[in-house]
């Protein structure tokens, strides 16, 4: 249908000034952009993903269960076109078979409601992430064969991207964890909160926790109140969000593992005199791992959805053998992909090669046994619009 265009990059639909409360400004905040390392390098975001496609070819089956299933008849018929959008979707490939899995699964629907020689809807596709994004190389990529229009959304998902009322269904995967800042208290030497010599709250005290925890909520928040004004009533939305099981302490979070590691590297370099331990000191990485109840809350809150679908993908946890095999090498690549753009901003881009050195060498020196008992999970989440009715009694 739509193989031979051209993606092209736009400032989608600005904000209209009586939208302005959805705005992340207007929290007072300023927003902060953690782009993925772009470019088909070899520490580039595209060959450095394998896990989170993972989850998302985990997710497949209950994407289509969902879209079978909760997905209102009457949005399939009363537009002749469906609009999906992939917020955070980074520089592909992922974000294409997360695109595709939707696609198929809302024409197996349509051709099962109306027949298979039924008029197929046109598919709208919105690639959205921050304006730092690599997009000339997503729409280089864009698969010659696919069934939609693409179009790219630059802005942060925190705020509003699309005038009200205009998507069917949302997808985020891998991306509402990241917070829209560092907490500031974390980065403040006078306040209790001040992490000092670490670089993420999973190993760190209640206080810093607590810190990042305001942040979340703050964010999900802005996140959800900017999905509702966007996603028409009874459209669908799925996250694939990492995080802990309920009634999980901090400490058990299954990242930190990898923050400790790189925080005793960066630990190392200020000892060699490659970076000022002051640095390190304010050097934070802005993720939250929440939990389901978490999420339910803020859905609460919020009013304007409904929880349809909780489930853990169970993502095969990484070990030096077995069904997920992986190295130092790997995991450092894979790291550097994700890290890189926020630790370059930080600090000066010569110490990476150091670094991710430095990590490689530890997390082949470190007992698995250790890792595991951390909690390691990849939740799914479909959230449903409801009826304005619904939303507002």
């Amino acid at each position: 249908m739509a193989g031979e265009e051209t993606g092209i990059l736009q400032e989608a639909y600005p904000m209209k000034e009586e939208d302005r409360e959805m705005a992340a400004e207007e929290t007072g905040i300023p927003q902060e952009a953690y782009p993925m390392k772009g470019g088909d390098g070899h520490y580039s975001y595209a060959k450095n993903s394998t896990h989170q496609r993972k989850g998302i070819d985990f997710a497949k089956e209950l994407i289509k269960a969902a879209i079978a299933e909760k997905l209102d008849k009457e949005i399939l018929f009363s537009s002749k076109t469906f609009r999906i959008a992939d917020l955070g979707c980074s520089v592909g490939p992922n974000t294409f078979f997360a695109v595709q899995n939707i696609v198929e699964a809302v024409e197996s629907k349509y051709q099962h409601c109306q027949g298979l020689n039924s008029q197929i809807p046109d598919f709208q596709v919105f690639f959205s992430d921050h304006t730092a994004n690599d997009f000339n190389l997503l729409f280089t990529s864009l698969p010659n064969d696919r069934r939609y229009y693409a179009a790219g959304v630059p802005g942060s998902f925190h705020g509003r991207l699309f005038p009200k009322d205009s998507l069917h269904f949302v997808h985020s995967s891998y991306a509402v964890h990241w917070l829209s800042r560092v907490p500031m208290e974390v980065v403040n030497k006078k306040s209790r909160a001040w992490n000092k010599g670490r670089i993420h709250y999973s190993s760190s005290g209640d206080e810093v926790f607590l810190a990042y925890k305001a942040q979340f909520d703050k964010d999900i928040e802005q996140f959800l109140q900017a999905r509702a004004q966007e996603i028409v009533c009874g459209g669908l939305m799925a996250l694939i969000v990492p995080g802990i099981p309920n009634g999980t302490h901090h400490s058990q979070n299954g990242s930190s593992m990898n923050f400790e590691l790189l925080g005793s590297c960066l630990m190392d370099l200020a000892r060699k005199g490659m970076v000022s331990e002051e640095k390190v000191d304010s050097f934070n990485i802005p993720t939250y791992q929440l939990s389901p109840q978490e999420l339910e809350a803020a859905v609460e809150r919020n009013g304007c959805f409904s929880i349809e679908e909780i489930e853990d993908l169970h993502v095969p946890v990484p070990s030096h053998s077995g069904e997920y095999k992986i190295n130092g090498q790997v995991a450092a690549s894979h790291l550097r992909a994700v890290m890189e753009g926020i630790i370059k901003q930080h600090f000066d881009e010569k110490i990476l090669d150091v670094l991710f050195d430095c990590y490689r060498k530890k997390f082949d020196e470190i007992d698995f046994s250790i890792f595991k008992s951390g909690k390691v999970n990849n939740f799914f989440f479909l959230l449903k619009r409801k009826a304005m009715n619904q939303a507002t009694g």
